[in-house]
């Protein structure tokens, strides 16, 4: 399992991510801003805000925030001119880590990156070093108690994706980033609602960490969500679930 699973979970048993729903937020209209820029404010011919919309739904944004936000991607309001600027490092245990950012200061965000990767005791590394350990994918995540797993990898598979997996009680539904769109049009037919659904990087392979190096990688990659210009952050780590349940208690 990726990384970004397993820290999901706990953010999810500590109740970590209503705490901070105003950073969220604050996430999400940069998205929506960037992805109108890039490929119009019409959903329906623009994939990636289409996305963007998603998740500002399942957030409960409000809808005056989102249309805002679209307007000033298509420039029919003056807004901040914001880049896409990926960095890369290594975390405790050899943990490789790939940080998605969205930001109008590419000099101050790259100093800030630096500064958590320091300060964390981990390294940043130079551009290539771990992105090709990531694969691009489509990521649905669905409560196990909603439907049976037979009956989800068929409608799941027939719009197009490509593999389902079982996770303390979730269904993990991984797709190519162009199959994400016609997988949720599929589950929406069926009435099957979804924890989450986005554009994700999944690595290719894992390093298992031991209790130490998993405290260390997690608290990384917190700081690095707290960072406002941070829009997603990626590593290839595994914890047994013995210790992340030790962890989630904690």
């Amino acid at each position: 399992m990726s990384g970004h699973s397993k820290w999901a979970s706990i953010k999810h048993k500590k109740g970590a991510a209503d705490a901070k729903r105003g950073q969220l937020f604050t996430k999400i209209i940069r998205e929506i801003t960037v992805a109108a820029k890039e490929g119009g404010g019409n959903p329906d011919l623009n994939p990636r805000l289409r996305s963007a919309l998603d998740r500002a739904k399942d957030a409960n944004m409000p809808n005056d925030n989102v249309k805002m936000a679209i307007k000033k991607g298509t420039g029919e309001l003056e807004g901040v001119t914001y880049e896409s600027c990926t960095f890369e490092g290594y975390g405790p245990g050899g943990t490789a880590i790939l940080i998605e950012t969205l930001t109008d200061n590419k000099n101050r965000t790259s100093a800030e990156i630096r500064n958590i990767f320091t300060k964390k005791g981990a390294n940043m590394a130079g551009s290539g070093s771990v992105a090709w350990i990531f694969t691009p994918k489509g990521f649905i995540v669905i409560d196990a108690a909603l439907v049976k797993e037979d009956e989800l990898f068929s409608i799941a598979v027939d719009a197009g994706a490509e593999d389902i997996k079982t996770e303390g009680g979730k269904f993990e539904i991984y797709c190519p980033p162009k199959e994400l769109e016609n997988v949720k049009n599929a589950l929406k037919a069926k009435n099957i609602k979804w924890e989450e659904a986005d554009l994700t990087k999944i690595p290719n392979s894992t390093i298992k960490l031991n209790e130490q190096d998993a405290k260390s990688v997690l608290a990384l990659i917190e700081a690095f969500e707290d960072q406002d210009d941070v829009q997603k952050v990626h590593a290839n780590f595994d914890i047994p679930d013995e210790i992340l349940e030790k962890i989630g208690d904690q």
